[in-house]
């Protein structure tokens, strides 16, 4: 499991293969200078919520994994993260078996 850092403590646990699937989504809106809403479910002690965050390029954000991310990029759930960060409800973290194959 990995860890996305946002800021100087908000920290969202992830696995490594959704975590470099984020980082390249977030890279793409941050090098165009582009501030946009980050959204995702959580889990926690059997209660489930819906978080939601907005990521400006001028705030630090870490991306730390576990192991070294090596596996492939699944190119159909990279654009669906991507088109959805372009929606007015910002990037949504699905799950990648929604990704159209």
């Amino acid at each position: 499991m990995g860890t996305l850092t946002y800021g100087t403590g908000r920290e969202i646990t992830l696995d490594d293969r959704t975590l470099s699937h984020l980082q390249i989504a977030i890279g793409l809106k941050l090098r165009r200078q582009e501030g946009f809403f980050f959204s995702w479910n959580e889990t926690d002690t059997d209660t489930e919520r819906h978080c939601a965050i907005w990521i400006d390029p001028g705030i630090p954000l870490v991306f730390r994994y576990d192991g070294i991310p090596s596996t492939p990029v699944n190119r159909n759930w990279l654009e669906q993260l991507t088109q959805s960060s372009n929606s007015a409800r910002g990037l949504q973290l699905l799950p990648e078996e929604a990704a159209i194959a």
